[in-house]
């Protein structure tokens, strides 16, 4: 490429000089291509360890002139082709002109202006946001990756680090690059080369670890091996972006998502020296994150950014020190000092926001007032007209009111177009339209339990009494840290909080803590809509749901009747409509019906809508994927905490069994309860880490009891006892039997436990558990958890296709991972169609991933027996069409294999069946098949009709009995067509003329590097024309039957042509030579290709096999394609000709090197092998060869 040019004072050192003229020289590292000694391996080592240019572009052009001994470098390459094509420029459009300057002065300024002006055009054409962020250093990183490694454009970098990787007991120092798909590392050390690529779709295991073999150092580990790096200058930045990179490939293979850049980032101020635009990406990413996950906000919610400073707070008269949040949406505030105060205000509340008079005692003060007359000052700030602006610009972008209902929510995994109709319908008439359900219905305004309570006469006991001296507690908190989404949360909330939410408050309070008072502020009436939308629909999720409506808590009255199950499916089935990815999950009915019990419906609604996306994140998708990764994380705490009871547990293998319904329900279906929902008030507050500290308080106050259990059964009996009795004394509500409970009482039911007293003791032995901690253990355990059912999808796809395929177990394997990995390839490096559509995981795991048609041709090429040369690709399109029943061009891997085992482990009938099937419709595209469907429609449908004609009076008859068909008739009907139909050879259709020469092409290029080449050619030429004789007699015959049976009409019109030819040829010899001549389709094209001769010249030598003359060279040739769409030149196909199947396989059978080649056993190990190996075959190929890899293959 061109660059600004730079001066070079020494041109030789290091370098070879390659071509020269008076005025510029082209040089070549030493060390890089052949040869070089022990000066070329110094030179490579040098620019490994320096990160040396020279590394990436081993050419460059140097400008000199005679006076001077001043070089400037003006192009780099890093090919040969590359730099001799600047090389060729120069001489052709610069040399003449500037060996007319008489100053070399001019010459070194214009040749300088000129590079100048061809980098500035190709900057302005190429148009690029991230190469104009990126600086010149790290875009040169990129392009070394991509060379180094046979990446893809496609492929990004984000950063690379410095380090060593161990190999052994040897370290090699090294760079390692993370690319958003890919870890690489590349060393070269005195000829010794390391290249090392690991997906991180396969990363197992990431850890930071030190230990006396490998100094602080970053382990990753893959399903067969374990890579260790060391010798970082920051190891933690290197890690947590490694971090990042593994989550976003394990988010691929959970959800399908592909990574996208944010192209909202704000511009830096100056380029970034080593940063480029996705390491800001990931970085504003992992910032946004943690502040949506501190203050409970929206996914779309993002950092614009923090600063130091004080606030004051009225209830305790002090300022407070913290940290002060600015996002599109909202201020928020955090004190350094856990606990001691937080602070949400949404900009939708904020109506003043003025800089206050500055003093000694309140240095650069600033007042936000909000609209229910609440104050708040902020002090000691850095920048405070910079902080003031920014918030001034974001009340402007913030609507008033009516702010939803102009932005509704889309639904969540949906395109634009399938949004599209919830946005028109949620525009400003929504607050007014009728909505499904009846406004005026209990369940629209209130909580159920509400409902229930109305009407019962008032209590005036103690527990009644204990009740409202709560509520009056809150009320004075209210009064004096404030109500609603702008409360000041301090210690004195998680107090009241843990001695449990009033009933009356507890709906307001769930919605507060969790933040889905927000979500439901900002969204007027977008439950209303999906409510309509979704009623009326029906889905897997919704069937589900039916079946699962009556078994959500029946001991409670409120799901004893039709309000509350009706309140309960509209819930559930508006959610599934609006998340079709998570659609229903068992347990969320368990959850939803809790919530409605204190909540409106609407706000029951935006509650779930909270749990399962933000506080309980994967927990209800198809594979409970979040719950399992959270099972995980308690059994690492459970070896922490309580290390002999892990063990001991460890051994029944009880910890999973018990512990998942505890998380998925937050302990709703295996406590009473009126005891649960006092969990739930905490979760709502705390968030994950309460269930935790609960749960290992549960086992550490039945740990003597579990440690002298002898199997599973027996401990998880001790837990459910003693869960079925831990009660609320404090509820005011008449009890709710527990169904569980009254079940496993026995005689003597152990003593009762108070709630209270188990999460006081959960808070006082493991309340040092740190949400932070809790996300880091969360990371690496969904790594085991998704690999883990990666590995359980594959075991199961191989049992399924054992019985279906001949494939061994191992075969199966490896080529579910090859299969795979192009479907992962192309969810990041582009395909045709996206990748949500190629993958569906409510699918059997044998038809979740699916490859389109050019994947396909890929795994086809690396893989079939059946290789064709040139006509591979069409051969590899033909039979995904085969393939592609349903015909949505993707092919799963259940047909992948169906048409691969026919190839591999068929016997020669069902491998030439196949052959044959791919070269009739629909294996033909409608292009190849456009004149073979009219052969075809001629011969199939020939027989019918002429039986209709025979048959005179069957019309009336069939009339009659189609008056009398009942019921039983289309029952039989409906059985018959669910009957799995086996296809015989007698089912195949007939084969045209043009079909079959193209059938021989086939078999022709399939032999073309066989051992015995030239026996086959010219067994194939002897089938050939022993066909072509069949298929002429049975023109004939066809043609006396049709005389016979007057059916002119249906024939194709008479071809005077045709007529002359036949009259022509008497004898059946020359019949045949006729028909051998119509197959000549046109004359021999000029050879194209060296490759080309050779194919045309290996088979010359037969061009005469028998006494029809049959032209191999002509029907081989690689020029002629079925099905152009071009009118042929000197050739007239024989519309009436046909052979059948059994024709060809009695053909075949007579030449037994065809039998032989059928029916030899071919060996996929050695293809799977070269597949797998190809990737670093093309690396080695791009660093010894002077052209640079273009295409990348997996």
């Amino acid at each position: 490429m061109w660059i600004d040019p730079e001066e070079v004072l020494l041109a030789g050192a290091l370098w070879v000089s390659e071509r020269a003229n008076p005025f510029f020289i082209l040089q070549r590292r030493r060390g890089h291509g052949r040869g070089g000694g022990l000066s070329g391996l110094l030179v490579g080592t040098l620019d490994v360890v320096l990160d040396s240019s020279a590394r990436v572009a081993p050419y460059r052009i140097l400008l000199q002139t005679a006076d001077s001994q001043i070089y400037w470098n003006i192009a780099c390459g890093s090919s040969r082709k590359e730099i001799t094509e600047h090389w060729d420029w120069l001489e052709s459009n610069l040399l003449q002109t500037i060996s007319i300057f008489d100053n070399d002065e001019d010459v070194t300024t214009f040749v300088k202006g000129k590079i100048c002006g061809i980098i500035a055009e190709e900057n302005r054409l190429k148009q690029s946001e991230e190469q104009e962020e990126d600086c010149g250093k790290f875009r040169e990183a990129e392009l070394k990756m991509r060379r180094l490694f046979g990446m893809p454009d496609e492929e990004k970098l984000v950063n690379y680090y410095s380090c060593s990787y161990w190999k052994g007991r040897v370290p090699r120092q090294g760079w390692l690059y993370l690319s958003v798909n890919h870890l690489c590392f590349y060393s070269f050390l005195l000829g010794k080369e390391v290249t090392l690529v690991v997906p991180w779709t396969e990363v197992t295991q990431l850890e930071k670890n030190a230990t006396l073999v490998f100094p602080e150092s970053v382990r990753v580990s893959t399903r067969h091996t374990e890579h260790f790096f060391s010798m970082f200058l920051n190891i933690n930045d290197t890690f947590k972006l490694m971090e990042q990179l593994a989550n976003i490939a394990m988010r691929q293979l959970l959800d399908n998502e592909a990574f996208a850049a944010d192209r909202s980032l704000p511009k830096p101020c100056k380029t970034l020296k080593n940063v480029s635009a996705l390491k800001r990406d990931l970085d504003a990413r992992a910032k946004n994150e943690r502040y949506r996950t501190m203050f409970r906000l929206t996914q779309d919610e993002r950092l614009d950014g923090h600063t130091d400073c004080t606030l004051w707070t009225p209830f305790a008269k002090m300022h407070v020190v913290g940290q002060l949040f600015i996002s599109n949406n909202y201020i928020c505030f955090n004190s350094r000092e856990e606990d001691l105060c937080q602070l949400i205000i949404p900009l939708r509340e904020v109506s003043i926001v003025e800089k206050a008079d500055s003093s000694s005692v309140l240095p650069c003060p600033v007042s936000i007032s909000t609209k229910n007359k609440m104050n708040f000052l902020f002090a000691n700030l850095k920048d405070r007209d910079f902080l003031v602006q920014r918030i001034s610009d974001f009340l402007q972008r913030t609507p008033d009111s009516s702010w939803g209902d102009s932005s509704p929510l889309t639904l969540i995994g949906h395109s634009a177009s399938s949004s599209s109709p919830l946005s028109s319908s949620a525009g400003s008439e929504s607050g007014h339209r009728g909505r499904h359900y009846h406004a005026g219905l209990p369940t629209a305004s209130q909580g159920l339990l509400q409902l229930y309570h109305r009407d019962a006469l008032e209590d005036l006991g103690p527990k009644a009494m204990k009740e409202k001296m709560k509520e009056e507690a809150w009320n004075i908190h209210f009064s004096e840290f404030g109500r609603g989404v702008c409360m000041y949360r301090t210690s004195r909330t998680r107090e009241l909080v843990l001695n449990g939410i009033p009933e009356r408050l507890r709906g307001e309070l769930w919605l507060l803590f969790s933040g889905a008072l927000n979500e439901m502020a900002t969204h007027p009436g977008y439950y209303g809509d999906l409510v309509e939308q979704a009623m009326g629909l029906c889905s897997l999720a919704t069937e589900e749901i039916e079946r699962d409506l009556h078994r959500s808590m029946p001991e409670h009255r409120a799901f004893q009747n039709e309000t509350g199950i009706a309140a309960l499916r509209r819930v559930l089935t508006a959610y599934a409509h609006r998340n079709p990815g998570i659609g229903y999950c068992q347990a969320m009915n368990i959850v939803t019906s809790v919530l409605l019990l204190y909540c409106p419906e609407e706000e029951a609604f935006w509650l779930l809508v909270a749990l399962c996306e933000r506080m309980l994140p994967d927990y209800y998708n198809t594979r409970v994927v979040g719950a399992l990764v959270d099972q995980g994380v308690f059994e690492e705490l459970t070896r922490a905490f309580l290390p002999l009871l892990y063990e001991h547990m460890q051994e029944l293998g009880v910890i999973s069994t018990i512990s998942l319904s505890w998380f998925l329900t937050l302990f709703l279906s295996v406590m009473p309860f009126d005891s649960a929902v006092l969990l739930v008030d905490c979760f709502f507050y705390e968030g994950i880490k309460v269930i935790f500290q609960v749960a290992l308080a549960v086992l550490h106050d039945n740990m003597d009891a579990l440690l002298s259990c002898s199997d599973e059964g027996e401990a998880m009996t001790i837990l459910g006892r003693y869960l079925d009795n831990v009660v609320n004394k404090q509820t005011v509500a008449p009890p709710i039997p527990h169904l569980h409970a009254l079940l496993t009482s026995g005689d003597d039911p152990p003593p009762e436990i108070d709630i209270f007293d188990l999460i006081k003791s959960s808070y006082e032995k493991f309340g040092s558990l740190r949400s932070d901690v809790i996300e880091q253990m969360r990371f690496k355990q969904r790594l085991k958890v998704i690999q883990s059912l990666e590995d359980t999808a594959k075991r199961s796809v191989v049992r399924a296709m054992m019985t279906e395929s001949a494939f061994s177990i191992e075969e199966l394997e490896e080529l579910y991972c090859l299969f795979k990995s192009k479907h992962m390839t192309s969810c990041y490096w582009g395909s045709s169609s996206s990748a949500a559509e190629r993958h569906d995981p409510s699918l059997p795991y044998l038809e979740q991933y699916r490859i389109d048609p050019a994947q396909f041709t890929q795994l086809f090429t690396a893989l079939a027996p059946w290789i064709c040369g040139g006509h591979t690709p069409t051969l590899a399109a033909r039979l995904f069409r085969l393939l592609d029943q349903n015909q949505d061009g993707l092919v799963n891997f259940k047909e992948f294999i169906t048409g691969l085992s026919g190839m591999y482990h068929g016997d020669m009938t069902e491998k030439l069946k196949l052959l044959y099937k791919l070269h009739l419709p629909p294996a033909l595209c409608p292009e190849e098949a456009e004149s073979a469907l009219e052969a075809t429609h001629f011969f199939t449908e020939d027989e019918p009709r002429g039986e209709e004609g025979q048959d005179g009076g069957g019309d009336s008859e069939e009339k009659k009995e189609e008056k009398v068909k009942d019921y039983r008739y289309y029952l039989r009907m409906w059985a018959k067509e669910k009957e799995p139909k086996t296809e015989t050879i007698k089912d195949l259709p007939r084969m045209n003329q043009e079909q079959f020469i193209d059938l021989c092409k086939t078999l022709y290029n399939m032999f073309s590097e066989e051992p015995l080449e030239q026996q086959l050619y010219h067994s194939i030429a002897t089938v050939a024309s022993l066909l072509l004789r069949i298929g002429e007699v049975g023109k004939k015959f066809n043609n006396g039957s049709k005389k016979a049976d007057h059916t002119a009409t249906q024939a194709l019109p008479p071809d005077p042509q045709r007529e002359e030819e036949l009259g022509e040829g008497g004898s059946s010899e020359s019949q045949v030579c006729q028909a051998l001549a119509d197959a000549q389709l046109e004359p021999v094209a000029p050879q194209t290709s060296d490759e080309e001769t050779k194919d045309d010249t290996s088979v010359s030598s037969y061009s005469v096999v028998s006494s029809g003359s049959l032209q191999c060279e002509d029907i081989a040739d690689d020029t002629v394609l079925v099905g152009s769409g071009e009118q042929r030149r000197g050739s007239v196909l024989d519309v009436d000709w046909s052979i059948t199947f059994e024709q060809v396989l009695a053909s075949l059978l007579t030449e037994p090197p065809l039998v032989d080649y059928f029916e030899k056993k071919r060996d996929i190990q050695s293809k799977m092998a070269a597949c797998k190996s190809q990737r670093a075959v093309e690396r080695q190929t791009s660093s010894a060869s002077d052209h640079e890899l273009t295409q990348h293959s997996v």
